[in-house]
């Protein structure tokens, strides 16, 4: 499973919260990438409620200042 922004964004007017299944059928509807479909079926299936992508990609970019190299810091 591997997340890009790109990918992450598939997701921003999911649902939230929202199980596995009712994400997963999300995407079926909205034409999300295949790859989004494939990332969600990976997650284990125990009933947990997704809130936010933060719950499915933890490492997800959180600011702007997650994006772009600061070069007055070095």
């Amino acid at each position: 499973m591997y997340w890009t922004l790109e990918l992450a964004s598939s997701l921003d007017d999911a649902p939230w919260p929202a199980t596995k299944d009712e994400l997963i059928d999300y995407c079926s509807r909205s034409g999300c990438p295949d790859v989004v479909i494939e990332n969600l079926q990976e997650l284990e299936d125990d009933g947990e409620i997704y809130e936010s992508i933060e719950d499915i990609w933890p490492d997800v970019p959180s600011s702007d200042s997650d994006y772009f190299f600061n070069a007055d810091e070095y």
